[in-house]
């Protein structure tokens, strides 16, 4: 993706063709099934092409017949496209294919960064505001705003209902030494001005947070694995331990995936010795690989616990995968997605980009963490997650239901299941004790988010001038400021429930404190981390809070002393 969109951290378009189950942001984020991608290197090959020649010239016939005696003009490229999209219906739910627009966006979400002017952005009311500069980028330098209107890039206008996040990338990015004219109306001002900004590469980055929780826990939430995951967690490693870290906490939640090696990578941070990381297996032998720990890791000893959730797939599932059967984490949360196949992408001639499943990859133990699907019925993959909330396994373990006949063991001995994600050690409910069709509305209208900026903008002198445990301490929002956000909701045509206010009130004031510490100490931090903002959200996060008791679980599983799975 270009700039960066702002709903929860990123809003990222999906890597795979997979549809995403939407909850409310932040604690229960975006489920997606992202890619588990290894690098194309030595694809290729002309095995079995007398196999295939027939059908090539049977659809080549067709083709030509369409665009040479058709009644009415048609694209033929359409029409290749969507061929093609149903023909990988046939296969698995993951091989997926992309036109070039769409193969460069999916392409971007696993890089290190992206040409453009560095601004994260909001539409809101068919308008984009600047939620932030990010830090050190071209916008900061051209004096561009939190709260700033973009009202047209070049002479595109950026308002109106056609305004989408789509459009707003496409004005925006552009290759790196590349001017671009913003017309900007900043709030108070009258008239808009011209800003001129030079585009420039902007980093990007995947570890959302990394922090001392307590002077012996740190904290580290990776959002995928991209090109800079393993370095961006070895720094962040490193730093917690020069802060007296003695046990961990990884967050991977909601991470979809991404490269297999950054996630191997990063286990081998924390596992000791040549042990196994995780196998692939294929029908051409040239996609069968082991992965075995071989440095010494910065964190090979001192309890790990490790949360996870329906919305950790793939990569992530290898890192959790991989921690379990060596019993060298507890994991806690709720069934991770179960992603168990391998893409290898392909970039075709056009710029469009196949993405072939070449092989299966297994766990240490020989699980294979692939949820059960049928070819050409994508719709009943897809709506997995919904039938797991159907039956209750999102609030009660003993609705989980693994297969008996997938039991694999840990190094230890304990017993674990393949065939439909990793099953947590420790099992954690969802927490929906907030969730009201009140705060769906206000999320869905943006209004908190708004109305947390307007806060920040407006007290931002003396906000800046607080360190942040002082902020934490003393800026709360009170029955006046709820008040108020009540008021600006009814305004913009939500409809006052005073039994859904009552219930969400906790979290909705712990969410607007977490916007307001993100605006103000963000663009202080040039890791791209936002600590703050998680910080202040985990005095609302179940998982995390229960998590942080169980590091005497995690101590004794790290000394061998074996534990059974625990369910509640």
């Amino acid at each position: 993706m270009g700039e960066e969109n702002s709903f929860g951290r990123r809003q990222d378009p999906p890597i795979q063709n997979d549809k995403a189950t939407v909850r409310l942001p932040m604690l229960l984020g975006v489920t997606l099934a992202g890619g588990m991608l290894i690098g194309a290197t030595f694809f290729g090959g002309t095995k079995s092409v007398n196999n295939i020649g027939r059908g090539y010239t049977k659809y080549k016939e067709i083709l030509q017949l369409i665009e040479n005696n058709y009644v009415d003009t048609v694209n033929t490229d359409d029409l290749v496209d969507y061929s093609i999209s149903k023909m990988l219906e046939k296969l698995d739910p993951h091989t997926a294919y992309m036109n070039p627009n769409d193969a460069v966006a999916a392409r971007s979400q696993l890089e290190g960064g992206f040409d453009g002017i560095g601004v994260e952005f909001n539409i809101y009311k068919d308008t984009v505001y600047v939620v932030t500069p990010l830090a050190g980028g071209p916008s900061e330098t051209a004096g561009i705003q939190s709260g700033d209107k973009i009202i047209k890039v070049n002479e595109t206008p950026l308002t109106g209902g056609k305004v989408d996040n789509g459009s707003v990338f496409q004005a925006l990015r552009g290759k790196k030494g590349t001017e671009v004219k913003l017309t900007i109306l900043s709030k108070g001002d009258k008239a808009p001005r011209v800003v001129t900004v030079m585009r420039d590469r902007i980093p990007t980055y995947s570890v959302d947070a990394s922090y001392m929780i307590d002077n012996k826990t740190g904290y580290i939430k990776v959002n995928r694995f991209s090109e800079t995951t393993y370095d961006e967690f070895k720094t962040a490693l490193g730093h917690l331990k020069q802060q007296g870290m003695t046990q961990l906490m990884l967050d991977l939640r909601n991470n979809p995936g991404g490269y297999m090696d950054r996630a191997t990578n990063l286990v081998d941070e924390l596992i000791s010795g040549n042990k196994m990381l995780v196998y692939t297996n294929g029908k051409d032998t040239r996609y069968d690989r082991q992965t075995f720990a071989k440095i010494p890791g910065l964190f090979e000893e001192g309890p790990i616990v490790v949360m996870i959730d329906e919305g950790s797939a793939s990569a992530s599932e290898i890192v959790a995968g991989a921690l379990q059967d060596h019993d060298r984490a507890l994991i806690a949360g709720r069934r991770s997605f179960g992603k168990g196949l391998v893409q290898m992408p392909v970039q075709l001639t056009d710029g469009s980009e196949l993405r072939l499943t070449i092989s299966r990859y297994y766990t240490p133990s020989g699980r294979s963490i692939q949820k059960p699907y049928v070819p050409g019925r994508e719709g009943d993959y897809e709506q997995e997650l919904e039938a797991r909330s159907k039956r209750g396994e999102y609030f009660i373990a003993d609705s989980i239901k693994n297969d008996p006949k997938l039991k694999f063991k840990t190094d230890q001995g304990r017993v674990v299941y393949g065939g439909g994600g990793i099953t947590p050690d420790y099992f954690i409910p969802r927490d929906t004790t907030w969730q009201t069709n009140y705060l769906v509305q206000l999320f869905g209208k943006n209004i908190i988010r708004e109305y947390a900026l307007e806060y920040a903008n407006k007290n931002r002198k003396s906000l800046e001038k607080m360190p942040f445990a002082e902020f934490n301490k003393s800026v709360n929002f009170g029955d006046d400021q709820m008040a108020q956000l009540v008021k600006e909701a009814t305004a913009q045509g939500v409809k006052y429930n005073e039994a859904d206010f009552a219930r969400s009130k906790k979290y909705l004031q712990t969410q607007l404190k977490a916007y307001v510490a993100r605006y103000v100490y963000q663009r202080n931090n040039r890791s791209g981390q936002n600590n703050e903002f998680f910080r202040v959200m985990s005095d609302s996060d179940e998982t995390f809070r229960k998590s942080l008791t169980l590091f005497d679980r995690a101590r004794q599983l790290e000394r061998g002393e074996a534990l059974s799975a625990v369910k509640k």
